[in-house]
Parts: structure tokens; C-alpha cells; sequence
């Protein structure tokens, strides 16, 4: 039976760049990128090539972040997707390897992330869950400063992105991938809850403002309708670009209003 050819579009580095330009993406800007490579079409140089035109339409001042977060450095007794026997957790728990920047690598959030995180010159936040990866002209002051206890509040990336005047695109990802709308859960009455994670003198339990994207897609329905999102395409993908201070702003007043807390439940 004769393989059917590959569905397209087909997509290289010099047509993202210029879709990217057309978008709106703006050279020597700071960009939180959210991404799907299957969502683009047939990719020429697939993840690589991608990374190659987002550095191409922001320029050599530009600076490209993304999310290399670490979800599997955590207690066994919460996995909810890839569960395991529960008298593994005590084994896992004292052999799991901590977070080191350089070699852990990122789950759950695509092959680009990866991607940027093994880039030369590549640098990433120290948090060992939630970190994110910079490259570019401000990559180490968007990623210094990430605090151990402190997931995607205050003292995370996202505070420093929101400062800088930063933007998020969205490149084939919905708004359940959006973290911005995490700093405005620090910002509501939020639920504190102990982490559980490797640490760097063995298992370590931490007090963490409890996260949860939960309801994130209905939030990002409503905060395009309401505010300035520029949308379009980039290659097969649907792509939203928008400041991350107005996300975090209008997930300040929408949250408390439409995601009740634990203890009105």
C-alpha cells in the first residue's frame, strides 16, 4: 500500500521568519513562546529550523523564552497521567536525580523548548518544576532569580517577563499552555500546598501557592474577546501574540470571579 504524501504546509526557516514578521513579531523584543512543531506542517529542519526563524524574526537584540519545565521531579503519589505501584514511591523518592539546568530535561512541553534548552548559549532558571530557557540579548536577566519556593509567582521568569514588557505567542498552543495566567494566581487568595521534589541533599517538601490551568481555555476565550490579541497563521498553526502584562491583569479580575476557591467548594 503506497504511503500517502505528507500533508503540508511546507514550512523552512526563511517562511516562519517572514510569517512571524507578518504576525507581528517585532525584532529586539522579548518572546514567551508556547509551542506545538506538529501543528506547523511539514517542518524543513524540523524543531531546529523553527528555533532558527524565531531567532531570525527577533533579531540579534531580540530574546526568545520558553517554558523547560520538569513535572516528573515530583512525589510519585500525585502522577495522575503515568501512575506507578505505590510501594515504588519510597525508592523513587530517595533515588530520583535532582534538577541540574544543564542536563535535566524538559517533559510535557514539546520538542522546541527542548530544543532552545540544548541551544549554544542557552540559559535557564534555576527552579527545579517550573523552569524556563532564554536565548538572546536578555536571557540571563529574564531567567536569574528564580526562586526555589517560588513556581510562577513574584520571583519566577514570568514577574521579570511582565516587567521587561514582554510578549507571549502562542504558535499552534491554546491557552491552557499559557503561564502567564499563573502569576495572577500569587496575585488572587490562593490555597497554599506542600511540593514534594528531589533536592540537592535528598527528598525535600516545600509550601507552594497551589497551580492548577484548570478553566485556563474558557480564560483565554474571554480575554481575547475582550482585549487586543493579534491573531493569524504561521505555517498550518493558528498563532495569538499579546503583551504577558495584559494576560496576567485580566486573569487578576477573572479568576477570583469565574474559579472558586478550595474552601467554597
Amino acid at each position: 500500500m503506497p504511503i500517502p504524501p505528507p500533508t503540508g504546509p511546507l514550512v523552512t526557516r526563511d517562511s516562519l521568519a517572514a510569517e512571524l514578521g507578518a504576525l507581528g513579531v517585532e525584532p529586539g523584543e522579548i518572546l514567551l513562546v508556547h509551542s506545538s512543531l506538529r501543528s506547523l506542517g511539514w517542518v524543513c529542519g524540523g524543531a531546529v529550523a523553527v528555533v532558527r526563524g524565531l531567532l531570525d524574526a527577533l533579531g540579534p537584540h531580540g530574546t526568545l523564552v520558553v517554558p523547560t519545565q520538569t513535572g516528573d521531579l515530583s512525589d510519585p503519589a500525585v502522577w495522575r497521567s503515568s501512575p506507578v505501584p505505590e510501594q515504588w514511591w519510597e525508592t523513587i523518592r530517595a533515588t530520583m536525580p535532582g534538577y541540574d539546568p544543564l542536563l535535566t530535561p524538559a517533559r510535557g512541553v514539546g520538542v522546541i523548548p527542548e530544543t532552545v534548552r540544548t541551544w549554544p548559549g542557552a540559559r535557564r532558571s534555576a527552579h527545579p518544576q517550573t523552569s524556563f530557557a532564554a536565548l538572546g540579548a536578555r536571557a540571563a536577566e529574564v531567567v536569574e532569580g528564580h526562586a526555589p519556593d517560588c513556581r510562577l509567582g513574584e520571583h519566577s521568569p514570568l514577574a521579570r517577563l511582565e516587567e521587561r514588557g514582554a510578549r507571549v505567542l502562542l504558535l499552534g498552543a491554546g491557552y491552557d499552555a499559557c503561564t502567564s495566567f499563573h502569576l495572577a494566581e500569587y496575585r488572587v487568595p490562593a490555597p497554599l500546598v506542600r511540593v514534594g521534589r528531589p533536592g540537592p541533599h535528598g527528598w525535600e517538601e516545600v509550601t507552594e501557592v497551589s497551580i492548577d490551568s484548570y478553566r485556563f481555555d474558557e480564560l483565554g476565550h474571554d480575554f481575547e474577546r475582550d482585549r487586543a490579541v493579534v491573531r493569524g497563521r504561521v505555517g498550518a498553526a493558528e498563532a495569538r501574540l499579546f503583551p504577558v502584562a495584559d494576560a496576567v491583569a485580566y486573569a487578576q479580575r477573572w479568576l477570583p470571579l469565574h474559579r472558586p476557591r478550595e474552601d467554597e467548594l
